[in-house]
């Protein structure tokens, strides 16, 4: 299994995930040339792409749908509250429903409900042979639903959206900070580490800090936080970027950057 993050944050939000000849995205919330530009820097292509998986309707994760589609002709799968609430909702879209498994190709795919402030939003347990990658963010908590989808998982990818310190002094005006706060909102670095603490396991290999907001938050305060739970265990622990991808190749082995050649220029694949 591969996964390239290839955007995440409030400015577009976009995933691949790879297995064999199924291959998927996973919001669509950067522009076409956007999304062609950091595959490309992965050693990938749109096209292929084989379906659309939509988390919810807000547009930083469904801005490039409408223009991508128009080049590739490919399903897109979301919930029914998800798709009445996009202005521009895709010709026959296929339901997905919290708890209802799905296949797309060799790939399992569980919807999971969040608590966003959307009409029906969701995150992802995704399996191929046994080999499990949970991701979810824009939620403003971790609900006891979720953890227990997300146990055994041996990746994750969990939003790390704000510092509570950085939040609450910062420039954002009170109304919106109490929304990112709510339990309709973002989760806090310090509610995802809480989490992580209840979802770490001997074969959890990948833990990748996602959607982390460009004003209240810095990788390295994401880093402190979960790498004090981390701390002493093998797994690894990568941040997210809304300007270039982070890849990862979930293989039977490990979960290990890829590919070992990509320069290191803007949009290219981060290496470490």
């Amino acid at each position: 299994m591969r996964l390239a993050v290839l955007a995440s944050g409030s400015g577009g939000n976009a995933a691949v995930l790879e297995v064999g000849d199924t291959c998927v995205l996973v919001d669509c919330g950067i522009s076409y040339r956007q999304i062609g530009s950091r595959m490309k820097a992965l050693g990938m292509a749109p096209e292929q792409i084989q379906g659309v998986l939509l988390t919810h309707e807000h547009d930083d994760h469904i801005r490039g749908l409408e223009v991508f589609l128009r080049h590739h002709r490919v399903p897109v799968l979301a919930t029914v509250g998800t798709v009445e609430a996009m202005p521009c909702p895709p010709v026959d879209a296929q339901p997905l429903a919290s708890g209802r498994e799905v296949r797309l190709g060799s790939l399992k795919v569980l919807p999971v409900e969040t608590s966003h402030d959307a009409r029906e939003p969701v995150g992802f347990v995704v399996e191929d042979r046994g080999r499990r990658v949970g991701m979810v963010t824009d939620t403003g908590v971790l609900t006891e639903l979720l953890v227990e989808r997300l146990s055994g998982c041996h990746a994750l990818l969990l939003e790390c959206n704000h510092d509570r310190d950085l939040l609450r002094y910062g420039p954002y005006p009170w109304p919106l900070k109490q929304r990112i706060a709510s339990h309709t909102g973002h989760l806090s670095n310090e509610q995802t580490s809480r989490a992580l603490e209840r979802l770490a396991h001997s074969t959890l290999e990948l833990v990748v800090g996602m959607h982390l907001s460009q004003t209240n938050n810095r990788p390295d305060l994401v880093e402190r936080e979960l790498n004090a739970i981390l701390a002493g265990s093998s797994v690894r622990l990568e941040i997210s970027s809304q300007h270039f991808p982070v890849a990862v190749n979930a293989g039977p082995e490990q979960l290990s950057l890829f590919p070992e050649q990509a320069e290191r220029r803007p949009g290219a694949v981060r290496e470490r």
